[in-house]
């Protein structure tokens, strides 16, 4: 078993689905940090069987958007001197901007460059979202 030491300061992300932590790493921008940053991969969970995991040794602004469309399950704590000073539990966002593209190819904003599209949520159970522009159905 492999051993990570304990954050002495800084955020973990916690609760990631399996397989999902990669896509939260890239999607925040984390291989461009100069500060320590572990990516864990199928851990042990009793609560959900295997999880990914994220540490992070700065405390930098998250895009909580970005990480509640990606999972909505995950918790980010926030770490001091050891020990956990605050915990954050997401859920879906009701809009996202500029993060997802629309899937249907006769949309407007595949045919013209349209930047900043927004889409609403439209179902949270599955995570979907709907395009401003031509209502077409998505997700992440």
């Amino acid at each position: 078993m492999i051993n990570v030491s304990k954050l002495k300061e800084g955020i973990v992300i916690d609760h990631i689905r399996a397989g999902h932590g990669y896509k939260i790493f890239q999607q925040l921008g984390l291989d461009r940090l100069e500060e320590v940053v572990v990516l864990m991969r199928n851990v042990e969970s009793e609560k959900m069987g295997h999880k990914d995991l994220i540490k992070i040794e700065s405390n930098l602004d998250l895009d909580l958007n970005v990480l509640g469309l990606i999972d909505p399950n995950v918790t980010i704590n926030y770490v001091k001197d050891g020990i956990r000073v605050k915990k954050v539990s997401l859920t879906p966002p009701e809009t996202v901007t500029g993060i997802l593209s629309c899937k249907n190819p006769r949309c407007i904003t595949n045919q013209e460059r349209i930047s900043h599209v927004k889409f609403h949520l439209v179902d949270a159970g599955s995570n979907q979202y709907a395009c401003e522009y031509c209502d077409a159905r998505t997700r992440l």
